[in-house]
């Protein structure tokens, strides 16, 4: 493939990713999309076969894959793997708004996309389970029903991405981005009963 057609693919899965976290799926036309990416309304289908392939390759090219890159979740020491874990998500959710946002929309909307997402979230998701699972056997994290843990844990990560809804309840003084992660990492920790000198970070 030539670098201008490498450039307007590009473009438009740009204009998509902008446009599916402002307006949604479905409220997306690919003509919105073409407009937002300066390209004609055929490239859609000639490059990618319409609008689903589209949101397939948006996950392909821009859901974080390279999150578990190196990880091992039955050899890494628990504590460390629900650091790196946690800092992990909160991390991608905000260094790309916009797919996190396609992400969260397609799992609360349940769409006939959902799947597709739930296949990009399950190694994290399962990854977590294992850390925990083995956490506790080493009596190292206090839980009594590991489903609960993980949703606390990955409700936790992902709660910054609803302090816009609750703004009004708020304090005015919002945690800076920088510490979100190391912030989020020690509440889950010590939610977990880890002393606070393990969940200091390193």
């Amino acid at each position: 493939m030539t670098e201008p057609e490498l450039d307007i693919k590009m473009r438009i899965l740009l204009a998509a990713k902008k446009l599916f976290a402002k307006q949604g799926y479905d409220g997306t036309s690919v003509r919105q999309i073409c407009q937002e990416a300066g390209a004609n309304v055929s490239l859609v289908s000639y490059y990618f076969g319409g609008k689903e392939k589209v949101f397939e390759a948006l996950l392909e090219n821009f859901f974080p894959s390279y999150l578990l890159d190196g990880f091992n979740a039955y050899e890494v020491d628990p504590v460390t793997g629900i650091r790196q874990l946690v800092g992990e998500v909160v991390n991608f959710t905000l260094q790309d708004r916009e797919m996190s946002d396609i992400v969260q929309l397609e799992v609360m909307l349940r769409s006939c996309r959902t799947d597709i997402v739930m296949r990009c979230l399950h190694p994290v998701w399962s990854n977590v389970r294992i850390v925990l699972k083995r956490g506790q056997e080493q009596d190292l994290f206090t839980f009594q029903s590991i489903t609960h843990a993980m949703l606390q844990v990955m409700g936790a990560a992902l709660a910054h991405k609803r302090a816009i809804a609750f703004e009004a309840l708020l304090a005015a003084d919002p945690l800076a981005e920088e510490q979100l992660a190391d912030q989020t990492i020690q509440f889950v920790l010590s939610g977990l009963g880890v002393t606070q000198k393990a969940v200091i970070p390193e």
